[in-house]
């Protein structure tokens, strides 16, 4: 038989349900600070330096042009990264780096283009 305590809780179990009750309460925290923009310090995103853009490209299975208008760049940009003449910088580097580990990113997020 399971020992009850003057509340009619499992004894014991009075710690676990707080430690639930604490994360729930701060994970709630966490999500109204994302909610506001606020930064999460407990989130920590690796962004590479240099991301291979004629690979990325290639195991997507498009053309130059198709992949530079999936990604929102000119062509001539696309080229440009593809022969290491350039580097993709900020938001763009972020998203081919994306695209590497998942090559078909854009289109399950925005349907075909």
């Amino acid at each position: 038989m399971v020992e009850q305590d003057a509340q009619g809780r499992v004894k014991g179990m009075a710690d676990v349900t707080d430690d639930v009750f604490g994360d729930l309460v701060a994970g709630l925290g966490q999500a109204i600070a994302h909610a506001r923009g606020e930064a999460d310090s407990g989130v920590i995103v690796h962004v590479p330096d240099s991301v291979d853009v004629a690979g990325i490209r290639k195991r997507t299975g498009k053309t130059q042009p198709a992949f530079a208008a999936s990604i929102g760049v000119p062509v001539a940009t696309l080229r440009q990264w593809e022969h290491r003449r350039r580097q993709p910088k900020g938001a763009a580097r972020v998203l081919l780096a994306l695209i590497e580990r998942n090559p078909r990113l854009v289109e399950e997020t925005l349907g075909r283009l």
